[in-house]
């Protein structure tokens, strides 16, 4: 992998069109699933009542994508020199939910999105559809699932403090 341009190998170059389209119409399926698999259970959308604000959305859209860069571009990267391609995806998953704890629901969905963000990545090789994935879920999550379960997505002392 050392031999791909930085820009390149560390994911901050423009996604090609067919990859970007995959991962694209993957999130789109899936927020569409969930949101329908919740009515379905018989549950509220929005479960709390109200949508996120234009301005909620955004700041969740950046720190998806800081995230993203921190998943990606710091983890996976070292994780594949050190490990190699699939095993990377494992562990760079598995260190990206172990940052959700103690949040049982975060730790399980973080870890799920992670293997197939870091497949993605792996293979497309850009951090901005799999942020634009990362947040399209994670605000249907917010959206789909109540504050008792997720307790406002927070995870740490903040998750227990609350």
């Amino acid at each position: 992998m050392t031999d791909q341009p930085l820009v390149r190998r560390l994911g901050l170059a423009l996604p090609t069109t067919f990859g970007a389209g995959v991962v694209l119409a993957v999130s789109m399926g899936t927020a569409i699933f969930l949101v329908f698999a919740v009515r379905w259970a018989g549950g509220d959308v929005p479960a709390n009542g109200i949508w996120p604000s234009f301005g909620q959305s955004w700041a969740y859209v950046v720190w998806a994508l800081l995230q993203e860069f921190i998943l990606q571009s710091f983890f996976f990267t070292r994780c594949e020199n050190m490990f190699g391609g699939s095993a990377a995806v494992w562990v760079a998953a598995t260190l990206f939910a172990v940052a959700h704890l103690p949040s049982p629901l975060l730790t399980t969905f973080t870890f799920v999105a992670a293997l197939f963000f870091c497949s993605v990545f792996r293979q497309y090789r850009s951090v901005y559809p799999i942020a634009v994935m990362h947040a399209m879920l994670g605000l249907t999550v917010a959206a789909t699932m109540p504050d008792s379960l997720l307790h406002h997505m927070r995870v740490g002392i903040g998750y227990l403090r609350y």
